[in-house]
């Protein structure tokens, strides 16, 4: 039998304890006759009808996350009428010796964290810890006990969501993650539910904050990269080392979470393109601007019309977008999920994507899902709410991709580099949209900027190796998608 069913469980065996207690107590005062059959079925189905039961959870990790859901639990007045149901009955941190922001009773928090995920007694495991391990290991052990899951760690799943998921399904056992992708906005949610109903074509978002919050502070005050870097690690929105955030790493985690959702295959991570934002300069942004753009790192995944079993793209890049476009005007720390779905058409999703109270609320949210889903179908998995994926979706590679672009470049400034540019790009069917050449020079340099139409990925590389073997040609700094 799977762990949810309703004699395994720490929940279900307490209740069956006091069930029994209750029976022998009911015969005792009623000197019920020894040969009179006391059908307990019906009396422990009043029970369960009328006695709570108390869901016991796991909490692993005590920081900024962990902190958040056990505050939410110690208010829950105005909150969900479940909340009262649930108890954080173990808390597993690394230090006991750490100072906390939260009041917790000693007698309940330890350093063993595996002596958590392996009491029978809790019902649902919750790591918010993060990274790989012991992360990954304790979420398997856990599953292995028969825990339920809800975790906010996009990179474990991301990495070996494969694994997770198939025991968490031989089990017969949730795994909740709404935390994983885009903090407090409800996105899996809705694309394991709400959105059933729709065919999705594509998914478009701004998943990652920091980066969200550099490029929105360059845009409206002209500052370049790394001051504004620095700035975002003063203010504890980029780590000390930016490396997961600025260069993609973390937004990739995200999309491969999402577009597996939106679009019902697995996604391996390594098949996703991925750029950073290292590379952009306020000269960029001020070209975007005058060209009627703003600059923004997307994770972009959609639906291919290819005809060779590839149906999927999938990316993460700095991104030239519309200003009318509704993701332009997302501006810092905030995350924006664009989805287009047959019959809905268009739905954005915004709000915070990281942050104590924002994760929290994902978190706790989930936990909630769990146990509601426990009380209404004690004897099955919740098909809204598990996972079926099974088959890895066919990603394309970048060099299919049809796009426009945005080049910079550095010249000489002699005559004919305008014609030199326009040979190259016809030679390998690389039609100009809109070219740009500013009387400021750099060191005797000419600066020149070209929009695309849509074009192939493979024949605009080409071209741009072309133009790289060109005599005017300085150097090529910043090349750009455009939405």
């Amino acid at each position: 039998m799977h762990r949810n069913q309703i004699n395994e469980g720490g929940a279900k065996r307490r209740l069956h304890l006091f069930g029994f207690y209750v029976v022998a107590t009911y015969a005792v005062i009623h000197r019920v006759p020894k040969k009179t059959t006391i059908k307990a079925n019906k009396i422990l189905t009043k029970i369960k009808k009328s006695k709570t039961v108390t869901y016991k959870v796991g909490l692993l990790g005590l920081g900024t996350v962990g902190t958040g859901v056990a505050k939410i639990f110690q208010d829950p007045a105005g909150r969900h009428p479940l909340l009262p149901d649930i108890e954080i009955a173990r808390v597993g941190v690394r230090s006991l010796a750490k100072q906390r922001d939260v009041a917790i009773a000693s007698t309940i928090v330890t350093d063993n964290l595996a002596a958590i995920v392996s009491d029978p007694e809790i019902d649902i495991v919750v790591e918010v810890i993060g990274g790989i391990e012991p992360a990954k290991s304790l979420i398997l052990k856990a599953i292995a006990n028969g825990k339920h899951i809800v975790t906010a760690n996009k990179a474990v799943i991301a990495r070996h969501g494969n694994e997770i998921f198939t025991a968490a399904k031989q089990k017969g056992v949730y795994v909740m993650l709404e935390a994983a992708a885009c903090g407090g906005i409800p996105v899996i949610q809705a694309l394991k539910q709400s959105l059933g109903g729709n065919r999705i074509s594509e998914l478009t978002g701004i998943v990652n904050g920091t980066t969200n919050y550099i490029l929105s502070r360059m845009y409206f005050e002209g500052a370049d990269f790394d001051a504004t870097l620095a700035e975002a690690q003063q203010l504890g929105y980029a780590e000390a080392d930016p490396t997961a955030d600025v260069d993609g790493y973390d937004a990739a985690d995200k999309m491969a979470i999402l577009a597996s959702l939106a679009f019902g295959d697995r996604v391996k991570l390594e098949d996703i393109y991925r750029e950073g934002i290292r590379s952009i300069t306020s000269a960029d942004i001020g070209y975007a601007k005058e060209l009627g753009f703003t600059i923004k790192l997307l994770g972009i995944a959609r639906r291919t019309d290819s005809k060779n079993d590839i149906n999927l793209e999938i990316r993460v890049h700095p991104t030239l977008i519309p200003i009318q476009h509704p993701l332009a005007n997302i501006h810092g720390v905030t995350n924006a999920v664009r989805i287009e779905g047959d019959p809905i058409g268009e739905v954005v999703f915004s709000g915070p994507g990281a942050g104590a109270g924002a994760t929290a609320s994902a978190v706790v949210a989930d936990i909630i899902n769990v146990v509601a889903a426990l009380k209404s179908m004690p004897n099955q998995v919740n098909q809204l709410m598990g996972c079926s994926h099974e088959h890895y979706a066919k990603i394309a590679p970048i060099e299919n991709t049809v796009t426009q672009f945005y080049a910079r470049l550095l010249t000489h400034d002699k005559p004919g580099v305008i014609g030199d540019l326009g040979t190259a790009f016809g030679k390998h069917c690389v039609s100009l949209n809109a070219i740009l050449q500013k009387n400021t020079s750099h060191d005797g340099l000419a600066e020149i900027v070209v929009v695309t139409q849509r074009v192939s990925e493979y024949n605009f590389q080409q071209a741009i190796a072309t133009i790289r073997e060109l005599n005017t040609l300085h150097s090529i700094p910043t090349v750009l998608r455009v939405l």
